[in-house]
């Protein structure tokens, strides 16, 4: 039962085993009962059906990778977002989820299309916007033995974080190399607020202090 007392968070986790859908999903969820919510965890698309369940929620946090939406499921998220409910999330977990689904995409701000030489060594995420809340105080970190996710976004995003593609092992008539690319960013969709991040291939990538805060943040400030 609900505690009405506090905000109502979702984590709703599945998908592709590859990303730690459920690891993923352990390390935030005590972070925001930590931060006051009441957290359910879910693994099942139709939490997002469940009409009692999303009217009450503060903030969303997808984990889910690939797999298809049904019109009923994406209808509870859609609404849930557009009447004012947070969407926060990262890497596969919510930028590579539902390819059928382009309102999908254009909700989360973006959507995967390649990582090319899949592990990368290492790479530097660029914070871009030191003033935001989300970032503030954080400086540049380092990324290792992880995807550097490639991506198309929507042009309309407030870029907090950026990454540069300059370590692609794919075919290089086919990516740009030195491109900038947003790595972590905010937007709106009707009344709620959407962050997204890049990084989180899987759960190991939030042993860095610096991913796993700006995410943390993210889902604080998107949160109705």
């Amino acid at each position: 039962m609900s505690d009405s007392t506090k905000k109502q968070a979702l984590i709703v986790f599945g998908g592709w085993d590859g990303h730690t859908p459920q690891a993923s999903a352990e390390v935030f969820a005590p972070l925001l009962d930590e931060a006051g919510y009441d957290v359910h965890m879910k693994d099942t698309l139709d939490a997002y059906a469940d009409a009692e369940l999303m009217s009450d929620l503060d903030l969303i946090v997808p984990i889910w990778t690939m797999d298809k939406i049904s019109n009923e499921q994406w209808a509870g998220l859609n609404n849930a977002v557009q009447s004012g409910t947070g969407l926060a999330g990262f890497h596969g977990g919510m930028i590579d989820a539902f390819r059928e689904n382009t309102e999908y995409q254009w909700m989360t701000g973006a959507q995967w299309v390649a990582h090319p030489g899949n592990l990368m060594e290492r790479y530097t995420v660029y914070i871009e916007d030191d003033s935001h809340p989300i970032t503030s105080g954080i400086g540049d970190f380092e990324l290792k033995n992880t995807e550097q996710y490639y991506c198309h976004h929507d042009p309309g995003n407030n870029v907090l974080a950026t990454t540069v593609f300059d370590q692609a092992q794919g075919d290089p008539s086919l990516y740009t190399q030195n491109a900038v690319l947003p790595y972590a960013w905010t937007k709106t969709w009707g009344r709620g607020r959407v962050f997204g991040a890049a990084w989180g291939h899987t759960d190991k990538d939030f042993d860095v202090p610096e991913a796993k805060e700006i995410v943390r943040r993210g889902m604080l400030w998107a949160s109705r």
